[in-house]
Formats: C-alpha cells, structure tokens, sequence
C-alpha cells in the first residue's frame, strides 16, 4: 500500500491498514539499525525540533532518530528563548521554521496548536505532544513496544493506571488500540477517569473495556501501561496533592499478577512506579524508548517521502 501521511497529527488520522503497514516498516528500520545500514537514509534534510514545553525523552529521541538517519537538527527549547516569548505568534514562527527546515518536530502545551503549525507551512509537521491533547508518536511506539514484546495485539488484556482524564498518552493510545480485539482495564479515582468522549470514539470497534478504582486488576492483564499523576495538568494543586499517590505499582504487585504481565511507563516517573520493577525481565518501559527512536525514524523517512 501506499502511506500518504505528510504530517503526523493525531491518532484518528490512521487507519488499520496504516498501522499495519507503519508496523512492518519499523521492523524494518529496527533491521537496517541492527545491520548499521540507516545512516544515511536522510543525508542532507534538516529537522526543527520545536520543544516549547519540557520535554526530554521526546526530544531526544526524535533528534537521535534524525541523526541516525543521517540529517541535521536544528533546535529551540522553552518559550523563554524563542520569538514567542517577545509576541509571535507561533503561524509567523512556522513560516520562519519553513525557511530553514525540511521537517518539523513540535511540542506546545496548547491543545491543536500542532494543527495551527501544521496549516501555516508545506513542510512536514509532526504533534510531538499538545497540551492535554493527544501524543501519537508516543502511541505509535508504545504500539509497537506490545507487538514486539508480546508478539501480536489482538486477544490481549491492557490496563491503564492513573491519570486517565489528562493522559494525552493514553488518550492517543486507546484511539490506536481500538482498531484491534483488545480488552481494557481502566484503572483511576473516578476523578481522573477517561473523559467520555474518549469512551464514544470506541463504540463500533472491536474492542472492550471496563473501569476500576482496585488496583488488583492487574493481575488479569497482559499489558500494564502506568501513567504519573501529571502535577502540571491540575488547575488545583491541592486536587494534585490528594490522588498523587493513590496508585503504586511494585515488584510484589507484579509477581502476584496471574499472567507475565508486561509493564510499559512512557516515563518520566515519580512514586507510581517503584524501582524495585525494573530487574524484572517484564519490565519493558526502557526497552520502550529504544523502540521509540527506530519509530520515530521510521516517521520521518515516510513523511519526508522517503522510502528505504
């Protein structure tokens, strides 16, 4: 088939036939990486990496992915040291980014700001992550994490644990999961739920679901994706300070759980997540970020139109 996504936005723009073949592409890429035979692919192409809200894992992953590839990088970190901070507006930031740029990677923590950039330039626009929007590279790759590790999607039992209502990762995650027969544990207080409009967006496909506040669910699924309680996200602080620690995921957990129960995390992670886990052969939210830099490669190469 033919891939004809330039700008990589949102979840809802793939299908299921543009996730099977984006899977078969990144192991493909994961190949020419074990075979040192990706550098190179995109000599002579230059990435803007637009990072106007903290961002580490993200950032550096999408830059390593462009210089593995053999391109350049370009960059600007916080809206302190860019134009936007004397008044710009992020459209004449874009026009500006289109003149130096074949490709650009950005982060804002306005929702449907990568729509805005996207609309003011030719060039390619990846959403590394708007607001409390959505994050599909980051979906993308966890994707791709559960086929790798577990080997397919369809039959498997997921849960997501804590902060449903802001988690853009979950949010772009669950739209993607949706194409396939999978069966979700919602695991949160009832304050941070999935918002219902998340919950709509599944009807008609094949996939289940059930909400929980009892942690213990775990224990039937095949996949657990562990979320923080994002600080930043609470309008309250004192909201933030009330459920921060209600759910914690440790080795004793896990080693109760009735299946091998992969643990995914898109990190960073505060106190959900002890570090007594990651001895376990299970624990995959690190070979998760290796995964990321082979897909976001992968994006890319497709969205500047070259193949490999």
């Amino acid at each position: 088939m033919s891939y004809n996504h330039k700008n990589v936005l949102d979840t809802e723009q793939f299908s299921k036939a543009d996730l099977d073949f984006l899977i078969g592409k990144t192991r493909d890429m994961e190949r020419l990486v074990e075979q040192n035979k990706a550098f190179g692919i995109l000599t002579g192409k230059l990435l803007a990496s637009l990072f106007f809200e903290a961002s580490t894992r993200t950032r550096l992953s999408f830059e390593a992915a462009m210089e593995r590839l053999g391109g350049r990088v370009i960059s600007t970190v916080g809206f302190q040291f860019s134009s936007i901070s004397k008044g710009e507006t992020l459209y004449d930031t874009m026009k500006m980014v289109e003149a130096y740029a074949d490709i650009a990677v950005i982060r804002h923590p306005v929702e449907g700001s990568s729509r805005i950039a996207a609309g003011a330039v030719k060039i390619p626009v990846i959403n590394a992550g708007d607001g409390a929007g959505q994050h599909p590279t980051q979906a993308l790759l966890d994707l791709y994490t559960i086929i790798s590790e577990k080997g397919t999607l369809d039959g498997l039992t997921v849960a997501f644990i804590g902060d449903l209502k802001y988690g853009r990762t979950i949010h772009s995650l669950i739209n993607l999961l949706r194409h396939y027969k999978v069966h979700l544990y919602l695991i949160s207080p009832p304050e941070l739920a999935l918002p219902e409009s998340y919950k709509k967006g599944l009807e008609g496909h094949p996939i289940s679901l059930e909400e929980t506040t009892d942690i213990k669910a775990v224990w039937e699924c095949d996949v657990a994706y562990v979320t923080r309680i994002q600080e930043e996200r609470f309008p309250d602080h004192r909201e933030y300070e009330r459920l921060k620690d209600l759910f914690k995921i440790n080795k004793e957990l896990i080693l109760a759980s009735k299946k091998e129960t992969t643990i995914l995390h898109p990190l960073p992670r505060v106190n959900e997540l002890s570090t007594d886990v990651d001895d376990l052969p299970n624990a995959a939210y690190f070979r998760q970020a290796r995964y990321g830099v082979v897909s976001r490669m992968t994006l890319l190469c497709l969205s500047l139109g070259q193949d490999f």
